[in-house]
């Protein structure tokens, strides 16, 4: 899976809220902005964002896009 920096997250999550969408944060990261979150929108694919542990002092964030969102992120 490919991992993401905190700006690359930062540009994807202004993406969704220039085009009328929102984001709901459902847990704190610890190193990033965001442990878990998901974007959404009318007319737009789920977000769904996720801080991965690296290391003591890093961390990468991962991005999946789905069509509907998965139960498990409900």
């Amino acid at each position: 899976m490919k991992l993401y920096t905190n700006n690359a997250v930062d540009k994807i999550v202004q993406q969704y809220i220039d085009k009328g969408g929102e984001i709901e944060v459902k847990k704190e990261g610890c190193l990033a902005s965001y442990g878990l979150a998901i974007c959404s929108g009318n007319g737009l694919k789920f977000c769904v964002i996720k801080e991965k542990y690296l290391n003591e002092w890093s961390s990468g964030n991962t991005i999946q896009l789905f069509n509907k969102l998965p139960k498990k992120y409900i």
